[in-house]
């Protein structure tokens, strides 16, 4: 199947079109990333200046006085749970955001996904759309002529012909004239 020219260039647009949409795309990848970079950056630091001195403080005041009193495992325990706070989640936190910007590297690596695609096979003899409208055009003719043909027909049924007055004058065709007799 052949395309027009007309065809070809709207497609021309349209994939010009996919391209500049597939290049802002991008362009938003990498500022998502970007921004995403320096959250992170910004989470480790608000975590080593804020949340690591509260969560010492917070235990030391209130874990800690009690972790005291109780006996040595409770003390063992207690100093497992604050190394695994500082040393596994909050390192587990920054892999999440770490992930998430690989997937955001990843997504940004599939650049061929606007390749030029391949040229359907081409079909040879008329088409079903072609066939609609050659049968639709011989019926619109057939229209036309059958009204012609209605308009110019003679049909000598359809005219009653009225008859002549006589020369009288009168309307009336009974009225006959009177021939005077001598």
């Amino acid at each position: 199947m052949k395309l027009s020219r007309k065809r070809k260039k709207a497609l021309k647009r349209l994939r010009s079109s996919a391209e500049e949409l597939w290049q802002e795309q991008q362009e938003v990848l990498d500022h998502a990333s970007n921004v995403l970079r320096g959250a992170t950056q910004q989470a480790n630091l608000l975590t080593q200046e804020h949340v690591v001195p509260r969560v010492k403080t917070t235990y030391e005041s209130r874990v800690k006085p009690s972790v005291d009193k109780a006996s040595v495992l409770g003390r063992a325990v207690a100093t497992g749970v604050s190394a695994k706070v500082a040393h596994d989640v909050i390192p587990g936190v920054n892999g999440v955001i770490a992930s998430a910007l690989g997937v955001l590297a990843a997504a940004k690596a599939g650049t061929g996904l606007f390749a030029k695609a391949p040229e359907p096979p081409k079909k040879s003899g008329p088409g079903v759309g072609t066939v609609a409208l050659i049968v639709l055009g011989v019926l619109a003719l057939a229209g036309v002529a059958y009204a012609a043909w209605q308009t110019f027909r003679a049909d000598d049924d359809l005219w009653i012909a009225d008859d002549e007055p006589d020369a009288t004058g009168s309307t009336n065709p009974t009225d006959v004239p009177k021939t005077p007799t001598a």
